[in-house]
């Protein structure tokens, strides 16, 4: 036998028993190849994919619209309180709106509802979902007003809740008017990151019921939250990675951004998360799972000896990226774990914002990220993606649009006041158009201009394909358009 030359990588332990040919010195013969094929009966984007990115992200149907600098405002409304009490103007970023089970934006007597995560530009963990409104019919900016932060500070000390007293953030999510006309909250509780808490910045799946009330003509007030309870934390680490397998160096653990959807009457969250040992997992030897590559027997190989040999490589082997889904029962609480919708083994641990609805026969299927923490090629570290995929069925298969899955892309540098993220899609009533949300700016760039709504747009889905739609650019914070208007 031959001896043959072991790449540096490290190979699992039950690998290496496998290949383990009884003697103390592992020997391989010479056609032993290392190489496997496994989809784990989910949908995964490949490397192949999204290295058509690179090719396509010039074109004008990709690119987030340039907006106009001089336009741009902080959001009026936008006020709280530093930790000193004194009253200040607030950052706002992620944003999600009052949705109906169809993911169209809900009519609340007469309002449309935003949520968005919101706090003191200074305070760097000040971030809690606070609540916005504008009268249905108005889509200026300066007719968003606030009715403030939706939780106090004591609500989560809720009796016999195993999370939520420890939570030291509310991060992304999404919401839902309920067939009773209750407004159903779901968002991530963010746990201390403080490594003797034991808890390492775990994110928990968690609802309440907002409960509002119209005090005074065009005013809405927050009357408190009831039904607060987390619904998912990651469980045993099979399906879903959990927060004590995701403390590892550079592993970037995500359990977060809980969406709301329904299907033949039954209800979803789909959510950020990662992938259990039951469906890929991560480690040296994911690298050479064909399924993860896509192409062709040439392709794989090229690629797999270039990513090797790459300073990525480590990035690659902790990438096990994947939008999750769960069942709820009707009280909200959890009914099932449902295996993931789609992976982005070996390409990124991080795709956010996870945002699905329906469209005539299909599902479409969206996430953001970043191109700095991708491991493809061609992709700016500066740059910002939305992806998206389609399915014949909420639980997929999925494939990506555009043939690569490349939705949008923001290229200027995030310095630029202008720069967006977090895009977030919303469908409207019988229309191909959807409206796409953002935030504009990152914290803490300039003196007197907040994180803040940015302009919204309008995306044109047809089947497998989206374009922006040219000269679209709508007022800051716009949730609907005009469907009698709206180019087709």
């Amino acid at each position: 036998m031959e001896m043959l030359k072991i790449r540096k990588f490290v190979l699992s332990a039950s690998l290496i028993g496998a290949l383990l040919l009884g003697s103390e010195t592992v020997t391989f013969a010479k056609n032993v190849s290392l190489d496997y094929k496994e989809t784990y009966d989910v949908s995964h984007m490949t490397r192949s994919d999204m290295l058509e990115i690179p090719k396509q992200q010039s074109g004008t149907k990709f690119k987030v619209p340039q907006f106009d600098a001089s336009t741009i405002k902080n959001v009026p409304s936008a006020k709280g309180y530093d930790k000193n009490g004194n009253l200040v103007d607030l950052d706002v970023w992620d944003s999600w709106p009052l949705q109906n089970g169809d993911g169209t934006v809900a009519n609340y007597h007469g309002y449309h509802i935003l949520f968005a995560l919101a706090g003191d530009p200074k305070d760097g963990s000040d971030t809690f979902v606070h609540l916005f409104y504008q009268k249905i019919g108005d889509t200026s900016l300066d007719s968003w007003k606030s009715a403030g932060r939706v939780f106090n500070d004591s609500d989560k000390f809720v009796p016999n809740d195993p999370f939520l007293k420890n939570q030291a953030e509310e991060w992304s999510g999404s919401a839902t008017l309920t067939p009773d006309g209750k407004v159903r909250l779901f968002y991530t509780d963010r746990d201390s990151w403080a490594s003797d808490s034991g808890h390492y910045g775990k994110q928990t799946l968690t609802t309440a019921q907002v409960n509002l009330s119209e005090p005074d003509v065009n005013t809405l007030k927050i009357d408190g939250v009831e039904d607060l309870k987390s619904i998912f934390d990651g469980g045993d680490g099979t399906i879903y990675q959990n927060v004590l397998q995701g403390i590892t160096q550079n592993d970037n653990h995500t359990l977060r951004d809980p969406h709301y959807v329904e299907d033949k009457g039954h209800k979803y969250l789909v959510f950020e998360a990662n992938t259990g040992t039951k469906y890929g997992y991560q480690g040296d030897e994911s690298l050479l799972n064909k399924v993860y590559y896509g192409g062709n027997e040439t392709f794989f190989q090229t690629e797999k000896d270039k990513l090797l040999q790459s300073p990525k490589k480590q990035l690659a082997s902790l990438a096990n990226g994947a939008l999750g889904i769960i069942e709820l029962n009707n009280d909200y609480t959890l009914k099932k774990v449902m295996k993931p919708l789609i992976t982005s083994n070996t390409i990124t641990d991080e795709i956010e914002r996870a945002n699905i609805f329906k469209i005539k026969d299909n599902w479409y299927l969206f996430t953001d990220s970043r191109g700095s923490k991708m491991t493809i090629d061609g992709l700016g570290d500066k740059d910002v993606y939305m992806l998206g995929y389609v399915s014949n069925s909420l639980t997929g298969s999925y494939k990506p649009l555009n043939g690569s899955g490349l939705v949008l892309n923001m290229n200027l540098d995030p310095s630029d006041l202008t720069f967006s993220y977090s895009h977030f899609a919303i469908p409207q009533p019988k229309d191909n158009n959807v409206v796409i949300t953002s935030y504009i700016t990152n914290r803490g760039l300039f003196a007197d201009q907040h994180a803040t709504f940015a302009p919204s747009f309008l995306l044109n889905i047809k089947g497998s394909k989206t374009s922006v739609v040219p000269n679209s650019i709508l007022s800051q914070g716009q949730m609907t358009i005009d469907s009698s208007k709206s180019k087709k």
